[in-house]
Formats: C-alpha cells, structure tokens, sequence
C-alpha cells in the first residue's frame, strides 16, 4: 500500500455505469457540477469529504469501496499505512486519514487516525447510518453533534448515531490526533 491518495476516479465511473447513471443525473443528485463529476472521475480533481458522502449514498456503494485493495492483512505495520488526504480535495479542510484496517468491501467498522492540522477539520456537517466512537490521542478536537459542540482534549472519548448530522474542527494551532471508528463501514 502506498501512503499517498490514490486514484478514485475509475471506481466511480464503474459505480455510476453499473448503476445506470449520467453524469449529469449524478450532478444533479450530489449537488455539484457534471464538469466536476467528469474531472473526478478522470482523476484531475479530488471532492471535499462531505461530496464524497453524497456521492458514495447515491450510488450505493462505500467510500471503503472507492479506496480497497485486495490486501486483507491482519497487521497493518506503522509507515505502510494508506493515507487519505483530504487538504488535496479542497483548501482549507487539513484532514489527513490514516486507516488502520485495509478499507474492503465486506468489514463491519472501519478505523482511522484522523490527523487534524492547526485550524483544520471537517468542511461541514455529514450523516450517514451507523455509529462512531473516537479516542483523543493529542491536541484538542471541537466535535459538534446535531448542534451540540463538544470540546475534547486528550483522552477524552466519544460515541454517537452517525445520522445525527457531525462535524469536526481542530481549535488550536497544533496537531490533533483522533483514534476514529465508524460502523457499518461507510468510509
């Protein structure tokens, strides 16, 4: 596995094509342009996480999906691990996930390191089905759940519905590090 972002591009084709879509219906569905949609899929942009979500919802599929390879490892060695970075999908998010299990169609949770850099975090409220529970390792997260916002320093823990809508912001100006958990998988 390599530790940079890879390409999504042709999954997504594949998953619009097997479910019978234009590009221009998935535009309209996920709320973006079919020029953008054309970009993604040709790999020459990246979407923002809370995209990504809308476009993994519409066509069924997962975002563990669009990342998997065929690798079912039961160790995952430190330095080997995929690293999703998601300051390449937009500006300004500074969110890079470090997953833990090989993402695969089929696991019943999927783990990450959330790396949250000073000022970062999620560009907006996301909600999916399932749960998620998560381990402050270092740094303080500011982690709002269905309006609520929680201030959480290392140690802290959490646990909500993932359908409640979430999101996420490092308040400081140092490095947060956040053991996630998320099931089903829907990353």
């Amino acid at each position: 596995m390599s530790n940079s972002t890879p390409p999504i591009g042709m999954k997504l084709r594949h998953a619009r094509k097997v479910k019978g879509m234009r590009l221009r219906d998935l535009a309209a569905e996920v709320e973006c342009s079919e020029s953008f949609l054309s970009k993604l899929e040709n790999d020459k942009v990246q979407p923002s996480l809370q995209l990504l979500h809308r476009i993994v919802a519409v066509l069924e599929t997962s975002i563990s999906n669009l990342f998997s390879d065929t690798d079912d490892n039961i160790v995952s060695r430190a330095g080997t691990r995929q690293l999703l970075h998601t300051s390449n999908f937009r500006p300004g998010e500074g969110v890079t996930l470090e997953t833990l299990i090989s993402p695969s169609q089929g696991h019943l949770m999927f783990g990450t390191i959330h790396i949250v850099r000073a000022g970062g975090g999620s560009s907006g409220p996301i909600s999916h089905e399932g749960e998620e529970v998560g381990y402050v390792l270092e740094g303080e997260l500011n982690l709002n759940v269905d309006g609520t916002e929680y201030h959480l320093y290392p140690g802290d823990s959490f646990f909500f519905q993932s359908r409640l809508p979430h999101g996420y912001h490092n308040p400081t100006d140092k490095e947060t590090r956040v053991l996630w958990v998320n099931t089903p998988s829907t990353f």
